[in-house]
């Protein structure tokens, strides 16, 4: 099914509704796995681990799928590790990339899991400083996160490259941080940078060569480099993809040349997350009211799902394809199908909690963009696009005590199987005292 919805599978969605109320996150298993292909598929000179960002979407039943099409994890948290864990996914396949230092239990939780393989991607000299002695002991072999001081992405927000963001240990922190792991007897077996989600390929290919710099500088006993994620994919119709075949061919080109100079042969890693899951998900809504602001204003659809189960528009002012059905499964209007938009209408898409900022339908500068559409009836189908990743993962669903929705896959057999079951009332306060 993918990122586009046909006249033909449309009527999954009618389904869906049915069968698990509104609003409903649905993932499309083979839309995933042939995204799991293309990524391990991509050309490298002597091996490529790929790494799912797993934040993009933790939910136990994808990440099996990402695990037995060979994908490894790069976790964020600590409880992101623990939860890849408690998926049935082996220590050894997971990397931890935090902003944490942990401390008591989750200090001893850390040592267990290092001990049991995990990989601990070093990103500050604290962080450096307080495992160095349980590595020291246990002769584990560390991985190091660099700051390189520029970066690149699709908003200002998503850059983890540059001066205003502070992931891995900055580039003039570098030599200090290899001179106290020399003091101690440590190594690092792998370095990783990560400049920022969706960039610009030039950049991403500058990132490669000034990451193999750092590895044939300071790092002599590195036999994997990771060059991050941050791959861009097309959620709009509009929108170009990250082309892996070319960027892999050029990391290809440069990691034979970095062999012909120094006789290394580096593994090469990525960490795709938006890249993998975005396109196999859709938010399935149903449109519950419409307003109008006069003659001068807007025409309103209200949704009974918006910025606490997809707050990327308000975040980012990300864009969204944009799906009407009618109740009887029929698709009236989508973006990748011109044929079917209004030449007359515009309509603007909210939700329903109390927040002028619930919109669908936002710019960078948080300002409303009408969108072309076939004005749909109370109770059809609005569904969104590329809502697979940071969307379930990244959503204030408690805002407004709303409960966090379900979520649904469709397996490769058309089934639509529960993976996760609507949240009540209930769950939301029981923890309150």
């Amino acid at each position: 099914m993918g990122k586009l919805i046909h006249a033909k599978n449309a009527g999954l969605f009618t389904r869906a509704a049915k069968e698990f109320g509104t609003p409903v996150y649905v993932y499309d298993e083979a839309t995933l796995i042939e995204k799991c292909r293309d990524v391990l598929a991509m050309p490298n000179a002597f091996g490529l681990h790929v790494r799912y960002a797993m934040k993009a979407n933790s939910n136990r039943t994808l990440l099996r799928i990402v695990d037995r099409q060979g994908l490894l994890i790069d976790a964020s948290s600590l409880n992101e590790a623990r939860r890849a864990h408690l998926a049935g996914i082996s220590l050894k396949k997971i990397m931890l990339t935090t902003q944490e230092v942990p401390e008591g239990e989750d200090r001893a939780e850390l040592e267990r899991m290092m001990l049991g393989g995990m990989k601990y991607n070093v990103c500050s000299l604290r962080q450096l400083r307080e495992i160095a002695e349980f590595a020291k002991e246990n002769d584990i072999g560390l991985s190091m996160r660099i700051h390189p001081g520029v970066g690149a992405g699709e908003s200002a927000t998503r850059n983890t490259g540059d001066d205003y963001s502070c992931f891995g240990v900055h580039r003039n922190d570098l030599e200090e941080a290899l001179a106290f792991a020399r003091g101690m007897g440590l190594r690092f077996n792998a370095v990783h940078t990560h400049i920022g989600s969706g960039g610009k390929p030039k950049i991403w290919r500058e990132n490669i060569d000034r990451e193999l710099g750092f590895v044939k500088q300071y790092f002599p006993d590195a036999d994997t480099v990771s060059f991050g994620g941050g791959l861009k994919e097309a959620r709009m119709p509009d929108e170009i993809a990250a082309d892996i075949e070319e960027l892999g061919l050029y990391a290809k080109q440069r990691v034979e040349e970095f062999f012909e100079e120094t006789g290394r042969k580096l593994v090469m890693e990525i960490e795709p997350g938006t890249y993998v899951m975005a396109n196999c998900g859709f938010l399935v809504t149903k449109v519950v009211d419409k307003k109008s602001t006069g003659e001068n204003g807007f025409l309103f659809l209200i949704a009974n799902g918006g910025m606490e189960v997809n707050t990327r528009p308000l975040l980012y002012g990300s864009r969204h394809p944009f799906y009407v059905v009618s109740q009887e499964g029929k698709l009236l209007s989508s973006d990748f199908d011109e044929s079917t938009l209004s030449n007359r209408d515009e309509l603007v898409v909210v939700g329903i909690c109390c927040e002028s900022g619930d919109s669908q339908s936002l710019d960078e500068a948080g300002q409303i963009v009408p969108r072309r559409m076939r004005e749909p009836e109370i109770g059809d189908l609005f569904v969104i696009g590329g809502t697979g990743a940071y969307c379930s993962a990244m959503s204030p669903f408690n805002y407004n005590s709303h409960t966090q929705i379900p979520e649904v896959l469709l397996t490769a057999g058309q089934e639509l199987k529960l993976i996760r079951r609507r949240q009540t009332l209930e769950q939301i306060v029981e923890n309150e005292i």
